[in-house]
């Protein structure tokens, strides 16, 4: 058996939603123009037989008003879903999977590059009001948010939310199956790469540790979650190219995922704190 024809007999019966990052849904609705940087692994989900689709999130509104979104669209449909989140907010997909019904409901998470403690090239874009202001108005006209979702990209709002609801956390990632990638900008970097070499130098002098360019990589550990780094700049897990296999990352890691055998969900109390 090969390992698609594998995949798709662990898939049988299952939902694969894709989370796409920060204006990641323009990404996706320019698909026809080859924009689309996750095309490549919804092709190839398609032809394996997976029911694969795309969570229509605005990537930039506030953290907690797109969990509510998630948490519907994993509740919408009784079968189980492998949740694939990239880059911004993997918060969200946490704080989702806390509501009530949600967590039985998932046989998968894969976060890829996600700031779960943000990111300080969010801290230093918004440290200015006016500069807070005109994001704000561009996010809104774009209609894929508001300023309050750039501001949940940032350390302070991510570190005290993340230490806030720790326990709930590890209840989480104790009953279903979580692998959490990261990236770190190798030297000498790809000419992929280079671009984000100066923001990850940058973040590395600051004390932030390495990093991809955007994310560094102690943001992106979640407790009781599997961890891995990998080499590359910040979208080197998802974008094809020379050296890259996204499709064969994605099949490494939802069949790990799929294999692991959860435990029974945790009781959902109401009123929890990730549901504030």
């Amino acid at each position: 058996m090969t390992e698609d024809a594998a995949l798709a007999g662990q898939l049988a019966g299952h939902r694969v939603v894709l989370c796409y990052g920060l204006f990641g849904e323009l990404m996706a609705g320019l698909r026809p123009l080859g924009l689309d940087y996750m095309a490549g692994q919804r092709a190839w989900l398609a032809r394996i037989g997976a029911d694969v689709s795309v969570a229509r999130l605005p990537t930039a509104a506030p953290v907690e008003r797109n969990a509510t979104r998630l948490a519907d669209l994993i509740g919408g449909d009784p079968r189980p879903v492998a949740l694939v989140r990239h880059r911004n907010r993997g918060g969200e997909a946490v704080a989702a999977l806390r509501r009530p019904g949600a967590a039985a409901r998932c046989r998968a998470f894969l976060a890829l590059q996600a700031p779960f403690r943000g990111s300080p090239v969010a801290d230093a874009a918004l440290a200015s009001g006016p500069l807070r202001q005109a994001a704000h108005h561009a996010l809104r006209l774009a209609r894929i948010g508001e300023g309050q979702g750039l501001l949940d990209l940032t350390t302070p709002v991510r570190e005290a939310w993340m230490r806030d609801r720790a326990s709930a956390i590890a209840a989480l990632t104790a009953v279903v199956p979580v692998a959490s990638l990261a990236t770190a900008i190798p030297d000498p970097p790809g000419w992929r790469d280079r671009p984000y070499l100066p923001l990850a130098r940058w973040m590395a002098q600051i004390g932030a540790g390495p990093g991809d360019g955007l994310v560094p990589v102690a943001s992106t550990i979640l407790p009781g979650a599997r961890h891995e780094v990998l080499p590359g700049g910040h979208r080197a897990l998802v974008a094809a190219g020379p050296g890259r296999d996204p499709v064969g990352l994605l099949r490494r890691e939802l069949a790990l995922l799929l294999a692991a055998t959860p435990s029974p969900p945790p009781p959902s109390p109401a009123p929890h704190p990730l549901s504030r």
